[in-house]
């Protein structure tokens, strides 16, 4: 990264076409949805409204993140610019929950994916959190990690480029159910307003989005009681919780595949796991639909695991990792 003098930010990585931005040009621009670019726009416009100072600069980025996979590409990328604007131009005073809001801010008005903040908070802080994200300020509450374990990611292919509307159809369903109810969101509700209206709500919204609607309640307790677990070093029952996310998410959010593809390979990625996983845990990472499968594997166990996940997924796509301390951050490593 080098600053510019003329106002611009241009991005190059690999064999993408580069990317150019003005900073005194960041209104949103139709033709750019779902492209890079509206990242960009997006996140130097959050800040300049933010009353961040802006200026030009030019960047070369290289990446082993999967692309499109549910890993937070995108979400790594648009933080990645707010944090290069804070440490070139404002020097580094700019708080990490303020480079995740920036992110969601370019994906909800300029991408045009309705996301909400968890994916950028990642990023942004780094380490492991629970985090709740109320109507006003997140909550962060930093949760130690469980010790002997690797991470094993595994891309099982395809993209979420054109997955935008299946995304959509969560949010806009879990909103019909809270509509019934006279309500904009369902954190309003109780699940026994759920169990209650059943039969009236069977009438007015499709039995999917009640699925959805009770994984919502059940998944508010479940991250409840695995941030307990954790924090009182109960890491077989912070297992058993990620597991049961992932089962949950499989049977009743609905977003381990595409509806009406016979190809499914999240779920067959899940079931080789289930098979070969010998303690750990396992679900589908991310926004789902397509992508990627986490693991944590017991030390010393993680290259069986991987070499049977290449076998089927390819080498290319298994990838041994570790948590990080520390979110984004100016280095000079």
């Amino acid at each position: 990264v080098a600053p510019r003098t003329d106002g611009n930010v241009v991005i190059a990585s690999g064999e993408y076409y580069p990317i150019r931005v003005s900073v005194h040009e960041l209104s949103v621009r139709e033709r750019e949805r779902g492209k890079s670019i509206a990242l960009v726009r997006g996140v130097l416009r959050y800040l300049a409204e933010l009353g961040c100072p802006l200026g030009g600069f030019s960047c070369v980025t290289h990446s082993t993140i999967f692309r499109g996979a549910g890993v937070s590409s995108s979400a790594a990328f648009e933080v990645l610019i707010a944090e290069i604007v804070n440490a070139l131009f404002l020097g580094g005073r700019l708080p990490a929950i303020e480079k995740a809001r920036a992110g969601m801010y370019a994906e909800n008005n300029y991408f045009g994916k309705p996301c909400g903040l968890l994916d950028q908070a990642g990023v942004a802080l780094g380490g492991l959190n629970a985090i709740d994200f109320g109507p006003r300020e997140p909550v962060v509450s930093p949760v130690p990690a469980p010790e002997g374990y690797r991470l094993v990611l595994t891309n099982t292919g395809g993209s979420h480029s054109r997955l935008t509307a299946h995304y959509a159809d969560i949010r806009r369903e879990m909103g019909e159910v809270a509509a019934f109810f006279h309500k904009k969101r369902l954190c309003e509700l109780e699940e026994s307003d759920l169990l209650e209206a059943l039969p009236a709500l069977r009438q007015k919204v499709n039995d999917r989005a009640i699925l959805r609607a009770f994984h919502f309640f059940e998944e508010n307790r479940r991250v409840e009681r695995a941030a307990e677990a954790l924090t009182e070093g109960d890491t077989a029952l912070f297992f058993d919780e990620v597991t049961g996310s992932g089962e949950s998410s499989l049977k009743f959010l609905q977003n381990c595949y595409v509806p009406g593809d016979p190809s499914q390979p999240v779920v067959i990625a899940l079931k080789l796991t289930e098979k070969l996983l010998k303690g750990g845990a396992y679900r589908m990472m991310g926004g789902g639909f397509t992508g990627t499968v986490l693991a944590f594997c017991p030390a010393g166990g993680e290259e069986r695991y991987s070499r049977e996940m290449a076998r089927v997924f390819g080498k290319e796509n298994v990838f041994v990792t570790d948590l990080r301390a520390s979110g984004a951050r100016e280095t000079n490593a």
